[in-house]
């Protein structure tokens, strides 16, 4: 009996912990991943009709003297087009307007330039660094290189989910700085999966100023709303 209970208890424990394990991904040629997250980005592209979220923006700079800001928006998306709307606005003028409301012009010039901006063959190239678990969810990591200089181009890696074929994580810095007076910035960015599509979650991003001090943006995406 005791060893019935013994081999018994070996076996579950076992059982429990493959269950809870991150299994490694299958082996696959970069050129196939890329691919395949390619094929799937257009497939949930052409599908994602329309939704819409609220969006916290927090900037703090810690240099002197000490500024901050923080901006609620209702963003709206509709078959690749994105407007704003922001619900209120607090802190450092300068910051609201130079960096926060900028950010929302940005990401407009961006999307209307998309085919030259998106992760493709044509805007990057892509190297395979290994396969690892991210936010409890199977993936290859990638290692991505922009092909020419453009400011919404990024070097760096991204973390692709290996069951949906979708960036799940991107930790980089622009492929080209924005200012003499800036020294580097770096980004990490999150994205969740909000009923079939994988959408932004949250984004970080730590610049350092020459002159001393450092801004630290952050972005938080909620209140998904996916509509017919």
């Amino acid at each position: 009996m005791r060893m019935l209970l013994a081999v018994c208890a070996a076996f579950l424990f076992s059982t429990f912990a493959l269950a809870g394990a991150d299994p490694t991904p299958p082996a696959l040629p970069v050129n196939d991943i890329v691919s395949r997250l390619m094929l799937r980005n257009a497939k949930r592209t052409a599908s994602l009709g329309k939704f819409t979220s609220t969006r916290t923006y927090d900037v703090s700079y810690n240099g002197f003297p000490h500024k901050q800001a923080s901006m609620q928006v209702a963003a709206t998306y509709d078959h690749g087009h994105k407007t704003f709307n922001v619900i209120s606005e607090t802190g450092s003028k300068l910051l609201l307007d130079h960096v926060l409301h900028k950010l929302l012009t940005s990401e407009q010039e961006a999307d209307a330039t998309r085919n030259q901006t998106s992760l493709t063959r044509d805007n990057y190239d892509f190297a395979f660094i290994g396969s690892e678990s991210k936010d409890d969810r199977s993936c290859y990591v990638l290692q991505v290189t922009p092909k020419r200089k453009n400011k919404y181009l990024y070097n760096g890696k991204v973390w692709v989910d290996a069951a949906d074929f979708a960036v799940i994580h991107v930790e980089a810095h622009p492929a080209v700085n924005p200012s003499f007076w800036i020294s580097s910035t770096s980004i990490e960015h999150r994205y969740g999966k909000i009923g079939d599509f994988w959408l932004p979650v949250s984004n970080r991003s730590v610049t350092k100023v020459r002159i001393g001090g450092q801004a630290v943006l952050t972005i938080n995406y909620g209140d998904y709303k996916l509509l017919p």
